[in-house]
This record gives structure tokens, C-alpha cells and sequence, in this order.
């Protein structure tokens, strides 16, 4: 039996497919944005697992014979816990995986606020290397519809403590967040927040509600609707039309997204900026996702 207890559902960035997802807590503790769905469930109500349950997992996979190269810390609000607990955590697994590769977490921007950028220097050190941080937008206007509890400052500061630290950064920006009326103040100052901040990588998802959006929409005040493929699209190309990036791994290929987009930006901007311009005026040249075929 495979030797971990999750409360489910778990969820992890698509890029942790192959690593082993570690849940040191259960759910959010913020857990207020109006566009996310996932620790909604009663039995997610946040905690913190106990570092005596951590351990007796790690030794158990350990003790198995599991390999473990890299490891993610779930769930969504991992980066909450306590400095000293965070040091706990990652002395377990260097002792059970002495050569693990990389440890990740998501993280919220509020969870830096009180840690120096010497804290997550000592966390770096014991391992923990990147953070995917859930920016959404550096729109101030949409950050407070959604109910996002951040703003342009509050991002900016704790990317720029990640990459002090010597961290990475991974950001995700929510394609079609605004609606049509914010729309292009959504995507151009998300990209002015992404050229102050230079995260290591950057990706886009296109924002969906499985249950309804009726909730989210009532902030907007009548303001806000799903965004249509074109119109997505012409809010990606604000976007990488503003975006002055120097080495930023992009992607644009998350299920949610019709159009699938790839590269390092800034050497490939023109590119991508063109697969934008084919699928705005070309219609039917590439090939997009159908809805079957999309999801979170």
C-alpha cells in the first residue's frame, strides 16, 4: 500500500507530474479568492500536518524502496508554516533523501511577508529551490474584485525576496481574469509586474469555473464575462507585446488553454507574438484545443 494518508483532493502544478507530492498541510489558510474552487470541500479546511505524521511517511516510503528525486509541498498554502517548521520539514527529507534534487511549494505572496530574505536564504540552503506564486494579475483594480487579498506591491515584494534568496520563481497569470472591461489593464499590468519582478518562469492559464460563476461575478457588478477565444487572445498579445523579459522560461499550455504557446522570452516574443496574430486573423491556420479537451 502506497504509504501516504492525503486528504484529498491534492493538487500540484502540472510540472510536478513525477514528483512525490508531500502534504505537510491541508488546504488554504487564506482561502478567500473568489475564481478558485479547490479546497472549497469541508473536510480541506486548513491545518498543518504534525511533523511526527511527515516523518513517519518519509521513513515509510524510504523504508519501501520508493525513489524520490524531487518533492512537492502541498497543499496550496504550504509556505504558511512557520520558518523553524518549514526547517524541520526539509532536515526530514534531507535525512530520508539525501540527494533529492529539488524541493517546491506553491506559495502566497502574504506567506513572505513576515520571512527575511535571510529565512528563505536558510530554506534554500536546506534544499527548497522553487516557488510557484499565484499572482494572478498586477492589475490592483481586479486583484481587489476577486477578493485576491494582494496587490502590485505586496507580488512584487516577495518575487523579489524569492530571487534574493536565490530561489526561483514560477508565475502563474490568469488569462481572461478581468473580463472584457479590464481586460487590457489586466494584461498591461500583469506585464509590468513580470518585467519588474523577471521570475525564472512564467505561465498563463485561462480562468474557468466548474461550478458556476455567479459568485465571482457579483463583485463585478454586472462588469464581468467569460472572455470568447478571440478575445483571449487579443489580451495574450497585450500582454506579450508589454512583456520585457529577459530570460524567462514561457508557457502558455496549461489544459485550460485554447492556444498552446512556448518559449524564452524575450528571444522568442516575436514568435509567439505571431502564432497570436495567425490565430486572431487566420482563423482555423492553427490548430486550437477544443472544449473537450480542456480542463483545470
Amino acid at each position: 500500500m502506497y504509504p501516504l494518508d492525503y486528504i484529498q483532493p491534492v493538487f500540484r502544478p502540472p510540472s510536478e507530474a513525477r514528483s512525490l507530492i508531500l502534504q505537510v498541510t491541508n488546504g488554504c489558510s487564506y482561502n478567500k479568492c473568489t475564481f478558485c474552487e479547490m479546497y472549497t470541500d469541508e473536510q480541506k479546511r486548513f491545518s498543518p500536518k504534525s511533523l511526527e505524521t511527515i516523518e513517519q511517511e518519509l521513513r515509510s516510503l524510504h523504508k519501501a524502496g520508493y525513489p524520490v528525486k524531487r518533492i512537492f509541498l502541498a497543499d496550496g498554502d504550504a509556505m504558511t508554516l512557520s520558518t523553524r517548521r518549514l526547517v524541520d520539514i526539509l532536515q526530514m527529507i534531507s535525512k530520508y533523501y539525501p540527494d533529492i534534487q529539488r524541493v517546491s511549494s506553491y506559495c502566497l505572496p502574504r506567506n513572505l511577508k513576515n520571512k527575511s530574505v535571510e529565512e528563505l536564504q536558510d530554506l534554500y540552503d536546506l534544499g527548497l529551490n522553487l516557488m510557484y506564486v499565484g499572482c494572478e494579475s498586477g492589475d490592483n483594480e481586479v486583484l481587489k474584485l476577486v477578493n485576491k487579498g494582494e496587490d502590485y506591491d505586496s507580488s512584487l515584494n516577495a518575487l523579489t525576496k524569492i530571487k534574493k534568496a536565490g530561489m526561483k520563481s514560477s508565475v502563474m497569470i490568469l488569462n481572461g481574469l478581468g473580463g472584457p472591461e479590464l481586460s487590457h489593464q489586466h494584461a498591461l499590468n500583469s506585464a509590468r509586474l513580470m518585467n519588474a519582478a523577471q521570475p525564472d518562469y512564467l505561465s498563463t492559464l485561462v480562468v474557468e469555473f466548474p461550478t458556476g460563476s455567479t459568485g465571482f461575478e457579483e463583485a463585478f457588478d454586472g462588469r464581468w464575462r467569460k472572455l470568447g477565444k478571440l478575445e483571449l487572445f487579443r489580451e495574450m498579445q497585450i500582454l506579450l507585446n508589454n512583456l520585457e523579459l529577459d530570460k524567462t522560461i514561457f508557457r502558455s499550455d496549461h489544459a485550460s488553454n485554447y492556444l498552446v504557446l512556448k518559449g524564452v522570452l524575450g528571444k522568442d516574443k516575436e514568435k509567439l507574438l505571431s502564432i497570436v496574430d495567425t490565430a486572431i486573423n487566420q482563423p482555423g491556420v492553427i490548430r486550437l484545443r477544443e472544449e473537450w479537451q480542456r480542463g483545470l
